[in-house]
């Protein structure tokens, strides 16, 4: 039995990134940076160095799209390459709310297939979270990858395609 799934990103070699946005912690005098690229392989490649100097502590690439149907049971399906690093994937419900709701993921240095519960995604904002319900939403209109581990440190994540599993 197959389960249905909706590609929300499926990066190769002649992927239009003009929706995926970098936001580094420089949005309130930090020094991160970050940048978002294809490489030759066509694997998406979120790279660069984050700093907590100057108050900072984090790099980001959000991707906003047409809103996308989803169920509080979905998950979401990320086959990437990290560097051994623990990133954050978040979600937004609405393009008007604050808050997100984010997973942390760790990774292994090697290809790896991460699946997040929608349901165990947790309602943060600014890094604090929030005593409302984890996600229980019908819909998405952005997701984002988050690293803020609190050091300096270089870090590099390719990403191969972003899925939701229906259910």
């Amino acid at each position: 039995m197959n389960t249905p799934t909706d590609t929300l990103f499926d990066f190769n070699k002649n992927s239009d990134l003009s929706l995926w946005n970098i936001v580094d912690d420089r949005v309130m005098g930090g020094i991160s940076q970050s940048f978002f690229k294809i490489t030759d392989e066509g694997h998406g490649k979120f790279y660069g160095y984050v700093t907590t100097e100057r108050n900072g502590g984090f790099s980001s690439v959000d991707y906003d799209f047409e809103t996308v149907k989803v169920s509080p049971t979905s998950k979401i399906k990320i086959k990437l390459k990290g560097d051994g690093k623990t990133f954050q994937f978040r979600v937004k419900a609405f393009a008007y709310d604050r808050h997100n709701y984010i997973k942390e993921f760790d990774t292994t240095g090697e290809w790896q297939t991460v699946e997040i519960e929608l349901s165990e995604m947790e309602p943060s904002w600014r890094g604090n979270t929030l005593k409302i319900a984890n996600f229980n939403k019908d819909q998405m209109t952005r997701i984002t990858v988050l690293i803020a581990n609190g050091k300096k440190q270089n870090f590099e994540l390719l990403i191969d395609s972003i899925e939701i599993v229906k259910s």
